[in-house]
């Protein structure tokens, strides 16, 4: 299938998410989430921010505005699988800086560590990295989530072993 075709039925789509939501509470949020789950890398592209502006009559600003204020929404591409290492100060202290700075090696994304971004996605569309100021859990420190699944005590090792079973489709093995 072609981009242009996909794109015109993530347009069909979104016309029929905002003609759905029309006139309930909160109805700009919910067009919004619905729309980013219309994507396959879960995200809002500029395409159909400006196609919810012209069905809703709201002002691109505004949604641009909405969109950036809350964190569940992503303007690039998402991975299959989301990391979010932990930055808290207990974490911080037992070597979570070393595991980001690991994950970007390990998984080809050193350059986007040393740009500084916060938050990247792997080329292969297959990972996202991202950072948390704190899980909470800092006496199980260092602390990464793997898809919602909190590893304590995290390591290199372990985090290379947990990355090797993601990666032969065993997530929870």
């Amino acid at each position: 299938m072609k981009v242009t075709q996909v794109l015109s039925q993530e347009l069909q789509d979104i016309d029929t998410v905002v003609a759905n939501r029309k006139g309930q509470h909160g109805e700009l949020l919910s067009i919004l989430e619905d729309t980013q789950l219309l994507n396959e890398h879960n995200f809002l592209s500029e395409e159909a921010l400006n196609h919810v502006a012209l069905r809703t009559g709201v002002p691109p600003a505004r949604i641009y505005n909405v969109v950036t204020f809350y964190s569940f929404f992503n303007l690039k591409p998402q991975g299959k699988h989301t990391i979010t290492v932990c930055r808290g100060t207990a974490c911080h202290t037992k070597g979570s800086r070393m595991l980001l700075d690991d994950l970007g090696l390990i998984l080809g994304c050193r350059k986007a560590l040393e740009d500084g971004e916060s938050m990247f996605t792997t080329p292969d569309n297959q990972f996202t990295i991202t950072t948390v100021a704190c899980f909470g859990q800092c006496a199980l420190a260092p602390v990464v989530a793997v898809d919602g699944v909190m590893h304590s005590s995290m390591t290199t090792s372990r985090l290379q072993k947990l990355l090797a079973r993601i990666s032969r489709g065993r997530e929870h093995a």
